[in-house]
């Protein structure tokens, strides 16, 4: 009777079963096992509590690919990316990749460009960073001098990850702050923080807050004149995990890369306008010598020797392969065409918002497709409820206030992907005044003689 029961649980509908009038485990593993399809369903249905993807433009990353990439990816799942010996065929597909962004970037072909890609640009940056530091420590080793205290040099329009590196490794850090109607930074914010301990001059192409550019070329221009009058040679470690797979199709001839001779190391976000899923980045740097041999681990304890320079160790090759087949599916001109298309539907997108009466532009969509607003100051409710209401709509768009010193500037800020096509950009814009007007009729009530004190929501940047 036992077996028969469980025979005829087989047959029973996925909705209907046990779990199904149940809640989910939340603490343990549960103690019976369950049907595949309803273990799938369940999982399903919880993803379904969140936000749409397609309708998120807060985030950069990749939101879409193509049926083929992701099965590639299911493929690229079963292979560690890190068992070069086992699996030698995925180490000539990465150096294939930092190659072929090495030349996207204009790397000088008489040089020796070098790399790894990582799991996100975090971890290329701290790599990128880290190895200039090793280098200027060698230089002053070598020249008898002290050592002890390192600092380098950027914006306050970096990301995190620029000050964790500081933090973790020890590094003193000199941050230039933002200020009201200019969000980067350029030569004359750089050069008087210069010295004998600066490593490194950390530049943004593509910044998270306004999606602007730093001016990558004069910061070199300067550093040029900078060695000729001190001897001191300072690198630049540009952060384009935003604009890196942008600027070389929209506006090839802008220089920021490695034409310029003090930019020396390179990282990009491939999950970004790479279009591929999270996680994946990349660590490129100009010529081989910039990674100092010291840094990569010499390993045998996979099978054969290899060479290991990375935070992490086990990752799946899954986003390897799915950018080794955007590269060789779309080729230039297929990038080309859409980033083309999608600054085209940021450039409507901005105008548009612009039009409605409603905003002031921050930054307009020159460098990134990235549209960047602030609310016209007498409107009595706030960028934070307006973000807040069209989640009801179902659009995730952040809003949030700019670094210190610009902090009074609150902004709403819009991602505009691949997927994000011309209907969509019509249905938001339809959806953003509809909201403005409910909440245009549902106004803050203002007691004669008494300030309004309107509290942001919290969790909203």
């Amino acid at each position: 009777m036992e077996n028969k029961k469980n025979n005829n649980n087989l047959l029973l509908p996925v909705y209907g079963s046990k779990w199904d009038i149940h809640p989910e485990p939340n603490n343990k593993i549960p103690q019976n096992s369950m049907r595949s399809d309803e273990a799938y369903q369940m999982i399903y249905d919880e993803m379904n509590l969140q936000g749409n993807t397609n309708l998120n433009l807060a985030t950069f990353v990749t939101t879409w690919m193509e049926p083929a990439a992701e099965k590639l990816m299911t493929l690229g799942s079963r292979y560690n990316l890190i068992d070069e010996d086992e699996y030698p065929r995925l180490k000539t597909i990465e150096d294939r990749i930092i190659k072929m962004e090495a030349e996207l970037f204009n790397a000088p072909k008489t040089l020796k460009p070098t790399g790894v890609t990582t799991v996100g640009s975090s971890e290329a940056i701290i790599l990128g960073l880290l190895a200039h530091k090793w280098t200027w420590r060698k230089k002053r080793q070598e020249a008898g001098l002290d050592y002890y205290k390192p600092n380098i040099i950027f914006g306050a329009d970096v990301h995190t990850c620029w000050e964790k590196f500081a933090r973790y490794f020890d590094v003193e850090i000199k941050i230039i702050p933002m200020k009201p109607g200019k969000y980067t930074i350029d030569a004359n914010d750089v050069k008087p923080l210069l010295d004998e301990n600066t490593i490194a001059v950390g530049a943004i192409v593509g910044t998270t807050f306004t999606g602007q550019v730093d001016d990558v070329k004069s910061i070199n221009d300067m550093l040029i004149q900078y060695e000729k009058e001190t001897g001191r040679y300072i690198p630049i470690h540009v952060d384009a995990a935003s604009g890196g797979f942008v600027l070389p199709f929209i506006m090839p001839e802008f220089e920021w890369d490695f034409r310029l001779e003090h930019v020396r190391s390179i990282n990009v976000s491939n999950h970004k306008f790479g279009l591929v899923y999270a996680g994946m980045g990349s660590l490129v740097f100009k010529d081989h010598s910039d990674l100092p041999q010291e840094l990569p681990f010499e390993i045998n304890y996979l099978g054969g020797t290899m060479s290991n320079y990375s935070l992490n160790f086990s990752k799946s090759s899954s986003n390897l392969l799915a950018q080794y087949y955007n590269f060789l599916r779309y080729g230039k001109d297929g990038y080309h065409h859409i980033v083309n298309a999608v600054m085209q539907n940021a450039h409507y997108l901005e105008k548009r918002l612009i039009d409605s009466g409603y905003f002031e532009i921050l930054t307009d969509t020159k460098f990134l497709p990235i549209v960047v607003v602030k609310l016209k100051n007498e409107y009595t409710f706030t960028a934070y409820d307006l973000s807040m209401s069209l989640k009801e709509s179902g659009w995730i768009i952040p809003a949030y206030s700019l670094p210190k010193n610009s902090e009074e500037i609150v902004v709403l800020r819009m991602v505009v992907k691949e997927n994000f096509t011309h209907t969509f950009a019509q249905k938001l814009l339809t959806d953003i005044d509809k909201t403005i007007k409910y909440l245009m009729r549902e106004p803050v009530k203002i007691k004669k003689d008494v300030k309004v004190s309107i509290t942001k929501p919290h969790g909203v940047c």
